[in-house]
């Protein structure tokens, strides 16, 4: 049975956001045309996907089946558009950089300086990404490469590490550990964390939970949600909750929101800025910015090495 690409879009939408208000806003259309369309798709299948209920929706038996198919169908299409998108930068000169956080200008000026010396001909777009959903492939959407601290690292996708950079609890200036120069991981954990939209890959929003050093979610986390690292601000600005970000990042984030502080985590797993991208839709540039990064490292003898990598993935010439 043929489905328009759109059904199949709004679907995947609504059943991850959990709510068709919500769904709508994402997807940038009016609440009746989706939920309009999604009985649609259910007319055609014959089946109920979605229970409604006054809090939202839920899969039912069926859609908890129907998704992944589903997902995976529009995960094709996109890559079907994403490649055509890479191929036409080739042409152009251009290399499309995503970043979560501050700019990469901003939190690593040394590898895009190094990188515009040996390529002055190459013109780089920056591009603000949300906290990574879903598959890593399917995040880095239409960028070559993104630079953050480590995603899910899904078959297929390339790393390279660039910089470990501690961890750092961050807090409104009124929170109870505002006034410490330092905390361990043991003196937080049952703080309350900020929330992260259930979108949200569990290794990310669990980094900047510690829930690799408890062994999983905290017992208490905040109402809102972030899906974005200015939702994240926000929430922090309310003076509830706290979480930890690269100690870099912090830096920023003091300079944006200046009501918060940032409190070094002294016995945490460091975390690891990187360049991830998609080998199967990765311009040779890409290729040649992982080996400025890696050589950077090596110079300044703290050579990081690569991850998720095959053979040869950093060694090859940029054209």
């Amino acid at each position: 049975m043929p489905f328009r690409p759109s059904q199949l879009l709004y679907f995947v939408t609504v059943a991850e956001e959990g709510q068709v208000t919500r769904a709508a806003r994402r997807l940038k259309i009016a609440q009746p045309a989706l939920s309009q369309t999604i009985a649609q798709l259910e007319g055609e299948l014959g089946l109920q996907l979605l229970e409604r209920h006054a809090r939202g929706v839920t899969l039912t038996a069926a859609g908890e089946i129907f998704l992944p198919k589903a997902r995976a169908a529009v995960d094709c299409e996109r890559d079907v558009e994403w490649a055509g998108q890479s191929l036409s930068r080739i042409t152009e000169g251009t290399l499309d950089v995503g970043f979560v956080g501050p700019p990469p200008t901003i939190n690593c000026p040394e590898l895009f300086a190094a990188f515009a010396r040996a390529y002055p001909e190459i013109e780089i777009s920056f591009h603000d990404l949300p906290f990574p959903r879903g598959r890593t492939r399917a995040w880095l959407g239409a960028v070559d490469v993104a630079f953050c601290h480590a995603p899910a690292v899904d078959p297929g996708i390339g790393m390279q590490a660039v910089r470990r950079e501690p961890r750092t609890v961050v807090a409104h200036k009124d929170h109870p550990l505002a006034a410490r120069p330092e905390v361990a991981v043991a003196e937080v954990l049952d703080e309350t964390f900020i929330g992260y939209h259930p979108a949200v890959q569990a290794t990310w929003s669990g980094f900047h939970s510690l829930d690799d050093h408890r062994g999983g979610p905290p017992r208490s986390i905040t109402a809102d949600h972030a899906a974005t690292s200015m939702q994240m601000l926000g929430v922090m600005a309310k003076r509830r909750a706290i979480t930890t970000v690269p100690a870099c990042d912090a830096k920023v984030a003091k300079l944006v929101l200046p009501d918060i502080v940032s409190i070094p985590l002294r016995d945490a797993d460091p975390a690891v800025l990187s360049l991830v991208w998609a080998k199967d839709n990765s311009p040779p540039l890409v290729q040649a910015l992982a080996r400025t990064a890696n050589d950077l490292a090596a110079a300044g003898d703290r050579p990081l090495g690569t991850e998720g990598k095959t053979d040869g993935d950093a060694s090859r010439s940029p054209r």
